[in-house]
């Protein structure tokens, strides 16, 4: 398992390139992933812990037990409030994280 620190919080990455990769990512309270898309993968994303999930301009609250299919080029990122959030992400196809386009992030990485 390999453990990367995010500003947001981490993620810790459990299986690279075989079938499918997989990650388990923390969100500190009041955090967000970059909003993004991907050109080579697809993402299923189960969560943890209550959320807010965007997809394409579509913002929408999860619960624990929520799962979201991300489509290949489909622009998304999860937001955490209040509290810590935690999901898994499973991705499809080659995992790279040199191929994120990134659209909006509040730390400064477009």
């Amino acid at each position: 398992m390999k453990e990367v620190k995010k500003p947001w919080g981490n993620f810790k990455l459990f299986a690279l390139n075989r079938k499918c990769t997989f990650k388990l990512l923390t969100l500190n309270p009041n955090q967000e992933i970059s909003l993004q898309s991907h050109k080579s993968r697809r993402e299923n994303w189960y969560f943890l812990d209550s959320a807010i999930a965007q997809v394409g301009n579509k913002k929408f609250h999860v619960k624990e037990g929520d799962f979201i299919h991300i489509k290949k080029g489909e622009k998304h990122r999860v937001i955490s409030q209040k509290n810590r959030v935690r999901f898994l992400e499973i991705v499809f196809d080659k995992f790279s994280e040199k191929e994120i386009t990134r659209y909006e992030d509040k730390y400064g990485r477009v």
